[in-house]
């Protein structure tokens, strides 16, 4: 059974996507940038927007009856090199566990604070 997971986010409506869409044993977050969705206010600070965008990804994944322990594939996209290791140093607190499947990318986002995106998979094996 499929379900949409929304944040509430201005940006879900406004493009017409869901923050996850779960359907049967998979769930699909959709890249995830750092804001706080309770006060629509985005950190300066790399660390503090992964740091949100993994809360963000685990409330969105745990609404649709998935866990963090279920994420098998992670995709972040960052703005500049030099984040790399801020940001593994919040993802690595999140996912050192659970060892996902990742790749990081550089490269432009739409909008010029945001700094990091993350996205995610998760497979929730039922036996």
């Amino acid at each position: 059974m499929r379900q949409l997971v929304s944040t509430g986010s201005p940006f879900e409506k406004a493009a017409g996507y869901s923050r996850a869409v779960a359907d049967g044993p998979w769930c699909f977050v959709s890249g995830t940038t750092g804001y706080d969705y309770a006060t629509m206010t985005m950190p300066d600070d790399v660390s503090a927007q992964a740091e949100n965008a993994m809360a963000t990804i685990a409330r969105a994944l745990g609404e649709a009856g998935f866990s963090m322990s279920d994420v098998v594939r992670v995709r972040y996209i960052v703005t500049d090199a030099a984040y790399a290791d801020p940001v593994f140093s919040v993802v690595g607190r999140w996912l050192a566990d659970i060892r996902p499947a990742a790749t990081m990318i550089i490269a432009g986002l739409i909008r010029p604070e945001m700094k990091i995106e993350i996205e995610a998979t998760a497979f929730r094996n039922s036996a």
